[in-house]
């Protein structure tokens, strides 16, 4: 059940759609919506900096610094206040933290405390990122030891749900929470299984139909034989104009578990809507 939401805020435009989301789930589960904003450190102490102040002669870097952290707190501050008015509005619960370090790493942090984290698909330095994910969202996929909400630019509230589901136990956490998401907020969800041995595809298709006739929520489930996963979980979330999606984290192999697994990294960087990925 989720009683606690965490939200990354950054002052972008995909953090502050992630700020819209938490608090309209947190409306909805009755859950307390944290906001984070992280003063990064590598902003104040980075090797950047360390560069200019060598070339330039400067001595009096230490003092540089303190006025850079000055300026990102005022300007943290600033932007959880933003947040905390607009949770004023919706009437969510709401608190706000200010942190510092090395971003992804203070959100998993914080996050050990949450039930759901919520971040942007991009943040602050999108023009600097490469692909559909921006870097400090990947960094957190990876790190993060609970649920992960990664939200598009346009905040769509979820109607139409899609599971995609391998058999995997990354696969059945997520299962277990689409489950109760959808029940909480009287959705129905489509379970899409992707494998070309038919035999297999219907078997893993009867293990989710059994665990979820547990629910009351109205079920579609779905076998696709043809492409590849992750080009068919992306091509079927377009044609049939679904709005979240359920996933596992990780694949199977402990090696690709050292990064993002390619079905999950493929899915993140082309979905069109907002991705749930559990671990």
């Amino acid at each position: 059940m989720i009683k606690t939401i965490l939200v990354g805020l950054d002052g972008s435009d995909h953090a502050r759609t992630a700020g819209r989301y938490a608090l309209w789930l947190g409306e909805r589960f009755g859950a307390t919506v944290v906001g984070l904003h992280v003063v990064d450190i590598v902003s104040i102490e980075g090797s950047f900096f360390h560069d200019i102040s060598g070339s330039m002669g400067f001595e009096p870097y230490l003092d540089f610094s303190s006025k850079m952290r000055e300026v990102l707190h005022e300007r943290g501050k600033a932007l959880l206040q933003e947040f905390t008015d607009q949770a004023a509005k919706t009437g969510a619960r709401a608190d706000t933290v200010l942190g510092m370090g090395v971003i992804a790493n203070e959100v998993a942090e914080y996050a050990k405390t949450a039930d759901l984290v919520v971040i942007g698909h991009r943040g602050v330095n999108e023009k600097f990122s490469t692909g559909l994910l921006g870097s400090t969202a990947e960094s957190v996929t990876r790190k993060c030891p609970k649920p992960v909400f990664v939200c598009t630019m346009d905040f769509r509230p979820p109607t139409d749900p899609l599971l995609a589901y391998d058999g995997s136990q990354r696969a059945a956490a997520a299962m277990q929470s689409a489950a109760e998401f959808c029940t909480t907020l009287s959705l129905p969800l489509t379970v899409l299984t992707v494998n070309k041995d038919e035999g297999a595809g219907r078997k893993t298709l009867e293990e989710a139909e059994k665990y979820m006739g547990s629910y009351q929520l109205k079920s579609n489930f779905v076998l696709q034989q043809t492409g590849n996963a992750p080009e068919r979980i992306t091509n079927f979330l377009k044609e049939h104009n679904h709005d979240l999606l359920f996933i596992g984290a990780y694949g199977h192999s402990r090696i690709i578990e050292m990064v993002l697994g390619s079905t999950t990294e493929y899915v993140m960087r082309n979905s069109p809507c907002a991705v749930f990925l559990n671990r």
